[in-house]
């Protein structure tokens, strides 16, 4: 999923640019008193050798312009030895910046598919602009270069399996806890003459659970299984939990306002834990509003 890509490689972007950094500098001689393009090429080539996965990889002079053939695993690629390349960002961002840069996803001239370009600029002892070396990779390959192992490939699809069963179940969950609202609803209809609130007040309560959970499983599905807003975990995991707090209060007020009905009636005695309950109602609101406060905070100090 090509989605899913994007976002995995926003997170570990600047992973994937260390990398790419460190095979450049340790190949690739810079700030040398005579800068050979034969060594630079060399270097190049033991980069692709070492890590397999390389859509492209390239050399331009200090003028944008290609001095090399591509070394491509595509078999069919038109030749751009000499054809100038200074308009694109890869090259005058590594000559601006002066240091080994990675670009945004872009298509590739190659097939069309998004690729990210490293590029690392290279100079004599003068600290003059000698050539720029390139590596296109494909967005999997990127992501490929900073996943340490298979294990972390199998441990992350057991995590898929394992959020999925929770969620199955946490549907069932939710699918008995609105059966019974439903049932709930049902029942205070159809005696509408002995109509007891109990009833309604008990419905209300399911219905509000099953809304919670079911929020609290669409998040965990939509990030862990599907993978979906991965780069913005943080902001949907805090109005999920807003929202599930925020259900669980409304619930436990219900209860609360549904104990000082029955403790009045029946029990007046026993209404100081309706009252202990409507307290823990009270500091949970405070706890809530100090969360999203806070939550609030650092949203704009980091949009800022």
């Amino acid at each position: 999923m090509l989605s899913k890509e994007i976002a995995t490689f926003k997170d570990l972007r600047y992973e994937v640019r260390a990398y790419a950094c460190f095979l450049f500098n340790r190949n690739i001689k810079n700030h040398l008193p005579t800068i050979e393009l034969s060594k630079v090429y060399e270097g190049l080539q033991k980069i692709c050798r070492e890590i397999g996965d390389v859509d492209a990889a390239y050399i331009l002079n200090s003028h944008g312009t290609q001095v090399i053939e591509t070394i491509t695993k595509h078999t069919q690629v038109q030749s751009a030895c000499g054809i100038n390349f200074n308009h694109r960002a890869y090259f005058y961002r590594a000559v601006e910046e002066r240091k080994c840069i990675l670009t945004d996803p872009y298509p590739t001239r190659n097939d069309g598919e998004l690729v990210v370009t490293a590029a690392y600029p290279i100079y004599n002892e003068k600290k003059e602009l000698q050539y720029v070396a390139c590596m296109d990779f494909e967005m999997h390959q990127a992501i490929k270069l900073v996943q340490q192992t298979n294990l972390t490939k199998y441990f992350g699809d057991f995590s898929k399996v394992v959020y999925f069963c929770l969620s199955a179940m946490l549907t069932m969950v939710v699918f008995l806890l609105f059966i019974k609202g439903i049932l709930s609803i049902y029942g205070a209809v159809f005696h509408f003459k002995n109509l007891d609130t109990k009833e309604i007040f008990e419905a209300t309560i399911l219905l509000t659970l099953s809304l919670a959970i079911f929020d609290l499983i669409k998040t965990i599905f939509e990030q862990e299984v599907l993978g979906r807003g991965i780069s913005e975990g943080h902001k949907v995991v805090h109005q999920t939990m807003i929202r599930f707090l925020g259900s669980i209060i409304i619930a436990l007020a219900i209860e609360a306002l549904m104990l000082v009905f029955k403790f009045t009636i029946t029990e007046p005695d026993k209404i100081i834990y309706a009252i202990y309950l409507i307290g823990g109602v009270a500091l949970l609101l405070v706890g809530l509003s100090v969360y999203v406060r806070s939550v609030y905070s650092v949203s704009i100090k980091n949009e800022s």
